[in-house]
């Protein structure tokens, strides 16, 4: 039966830790005596590149190196890269001391003695992550280091995680695709286990036990994926549709009509909130299984939801017909089916729609037996 298929593991609400910049807040001391100019009559030039990174080792963008022959005056200005790299050409031979400043301007290191020659292309790097670096820091600014690094290592560790767990999320789908129940709901078995607040693993591992007939154990399983989705404060649709329209066909398997009712209703409301239409198929899967549970009157209303939600689909129609010509009676007279009200109406618009559709010939048979022509009118019932 399709349903949509909630995303990948993001949905989780694991979020990577927001990269940091810790900066040594120490103004850099100006040089009072100029060192060496560089050669006013040198024809050639030289070029500079670099990378740079913050003490947590995460690099640097859009921030200035400044090159200069006092520390301060600014000869040549260079910007770093979203990688954190920073290049530059066309400077004349000499002796510079190049700075970098901080996102607000502010010096923050600084390498002196950087000879530039003639056609080379000398690298300086800024790696705040060097010990002489991290020992000009504060006491506080070393503790606030220790934490970032903590928290990067906690989210370092998640994220490995979370890429194995789409590994086998991908290969659990696939599974469930395949009829490959057992192997699903082994993998998402485990998963469950390491991963227990990920909503959409509990939707994969209740499709796997679903298929393998485990109902009440997909019950569970379905039920908590809902749980947990909602509990988070901000319920993802996707994993809302998914795992109710399981749990609509697990409870309407069991019997329990009312309550695979509501499962398909939550479904369709999810699905709807995004695109109306997509609570079409939610309803049409539980003119299914009312159908296949005998319930007409179920089947007719699911069959009219379907078909006030989207009704360019010819499955509802079929099921809405199919539904009512149990409640058919034959005149003795004329030995003709006489169909209740709406009943040919839906099986011709069945055959607009879808004339050599698999249950066409059915349609057709039956419509002759109540000596009805194939008319193209049809008048869809009301939502309730």
């Amino acid at each position: 039966m399709p349903q949509e298929e909630p995303k990948e593991i993001k949905t989780m609400g694991v979020k990577r830790m927001r990269k940091m910049k810790i900066w040594l807040a120490l103004a850099l001391a100006v040089v009072a005596t100029p060192l060496i100019a560089p050669s006013l009559l040198a024809q050639d030039t030289g070029k500079i590149h670099g990378h740079v990174i913050d003490p947590v080792g995460v690099v640097i963008a859009n921030v200035d190196v400044i090159v200069s022959t006092d520390g301060k005056t600014a000869k040549y200005t260079f910007k770093t890269d979203a990688n954190g790299d920073y290049k530059g050409d066309g400077m004349a031979p000499g002796t510079y001391i190049i700075t970098l400043n901080n996102a607000d301007g502010k010096p923050v290191d600084q390498f002196r003695d950087v000879k530039v020659v003639a056609g080379n292309d000398v690298t300086q790097d800024f790696d705040l992550t060097r010990p002489e670096y991290i020992a000009k820091m504060s006491p506080e600014q070393k503790k606030a280091l220790e934490e970032v690094k903590q928290k990067n290592a906690t989210a370092n560790k998640e994220n490995a995680v979370i890429k194995n767990l789409n590994g086998d999320l991908a290969k659990a789908r696939d599974d469930n695709k395949n009829k490959n129940y057992a192997d699903s709901e082994a993998i998402m078995t485990k998963d469950t286990q390491a991963k227990p607040d990920a909503a959409v693993l509990w939707v994969e591992l209740g499709i796997a036990q679903k298929g393998l007939k485990k109902n009440d154990d997909a019950v569970t399983s379905l039920q908590k994926a809902v749980a947990l989705d909602s509990a988070g404060g901000k319920p993802n649709p996707e994993v809302e549709a998914a795992a109710n329209d399981a749990l609509g066909e697990v409870l309407a398997t069991l019997g329990k009509i009312p309550e695979a009712q509501a499962a398909y209703d939550a479904a369709a409301k999810a699905a709807g909130a995004k695109d109306p239409k997509l609570a079409a198929m939610h309803y049409t899967n539980e003119a299914i299984m009312m159908d296949r549970a005998g319930n007409v009157d179920a089947t007719v209303e699911a069959a009219d939801k379907s078909i006030a939600a989207d009704p360019t689909k010819a499955i509802p129609y079929y099921l809405k017909g199919k539904a009512l010509i149990n409640k058919a009676t034959v005149d003795p007279k004329t030995n003709k089916i006489v169909a209740p009200p709406g009943c040919a109406e839906a099986y011709e618009k069945y055959l607009e729609l879808d004339p050599d559709g698999p249950f066409s010939a059915d349609a057709k048979s039956i419509l002759a037996e109540m000596g009805t022509t194939v008319q193209n009118k049809y008048k869809a019932g009301k939502k309730s």
